[in-house]
């Protein structure tokens, strides 16, 4: 791995594959390190002829903190923005988007196939929208388009997901990754015990940082419906949602393909809120096909 500074701050990446191949940039989710990718996804990639780059977010793994900016009040940045107010957040989703752009620019990238998972999709989204010319395809992968009007997580998921603990052993840390997990997990490709353990205590040892995950979350709620933006989206789309997801529905997915025009729709059956590896296969090719019609 290694770091360099984009946006104005550092970011912390990993290249996979030739550097003279197409680029993918892989963008995940809220909390979530890039260590999230796969890297049998990675892999497969590589070997469908790309140069893979995954990175850390602001906020979440070896990449900048914005410890100053102190930790938001999440129920106050809701109510401004039903008041129809703009709601004072460190950052917002087009920040992140813009960090991405600037890792390209330190890469001397100028194009890349950009793909985002759960709050990464909607990085992603924006990305797609805002500097197309940099934008080759589109995956969006779990995610959604802010609009209001769609179903909520489960209360399950919203239980997990609101109920990180703010510190404590790394053991307690790892039993509740897995507990996480298994909630919002895909029931159809539910994961190895020992392997689940070992990823989550991996990243728990590489690091841990609430507050970031709560500005991020921040950064979702004050960026508000995307549908308007998304519309804007001119390159090759694949929407890739699973059935089962409990944390994003599935009709995050479907408005998120609707919204874009041309966009290709992948449901997959017993997929949840996770990248399970028998889907590695079925996800690197989607990204394939959306290069093809780049291409084309």
């Amino acid at each position: 791995m290694a770091q360099t500074t984009a946006n104005g701050i550092d970011l912390e990446y990993e290249r996979f594959g030739p550097a003279a191949a197409e680029p993918v940039l892989l963008i995940m989710g809220l909390g979530a390190q890039l260590t999230l990718w796969p890297v049998e996804l990675c892999e497969a990639l590589v070997a469908r002829g790309f140069h893979v780059i995954r990175f850390d977010n602001r906020d979440v793994g070896l990449s900048t903190k914005f410890d100053a900016a102190g930790v938001p009040d999440l129920p106050a940045v809701l109510g401004a923005m039903m008041a129809g107010q703009a709601p004072q957040v460190p950052y917002r989703l087009d920040d992140m988007a813009a960090d991405a752009v600037g890792l390209l620019d330190a890469l001397g990238i100028d194009a890349a196939h950009i793909v985002g998972a759960s709050m990464g999709g909607m990085i992603a989204q924006l990305v797609a929208a805002g500097f197309p010319a940099r934008t080759r395809s589109l995956t969006s992968i779990m995610s959604t388009t802010g609009n209001p009007m769609l179903p909520p997580a489960t209360p399950e998921a919203i239980g997990v997901l609101m109920s990180r603990p703010q510190g404590g052993d790394v053991d307690s840390l790892v039993d509740f990754g897995v507990k996480a997990a298994r909630v919002i997990g895909s029931p159809g490709y539910p994961a190895e015990e020992a392997a689940l353990r070992a990823r989550i205590r991996r990243d728990v040892e590489r690091s841990v940082y609430p507050a970031g995950f709560a500005r991020q979350m921040a950064a979702i709620y004050a960026s508000g419906d995307r549908r308007a933006r998304l519309a804007q989206v001119t390159a090759p789309t694949v929407v890739i949602h699973g059935t089962a997801d409990p944390l994003v529905p599935v009709e995050g997915g479907r408005d998120t393909a609707a919204s874009i025009a041309g966009a290709e729709l992948i449901e997959i059956d017993g997929m949840g809120h996770d990248l399970p590896l028998p889907l590695v296969d079925r996800i690197a090719d989607a990204i394939a096909g959306a290069a093809r019609r780049a291409k084309a």
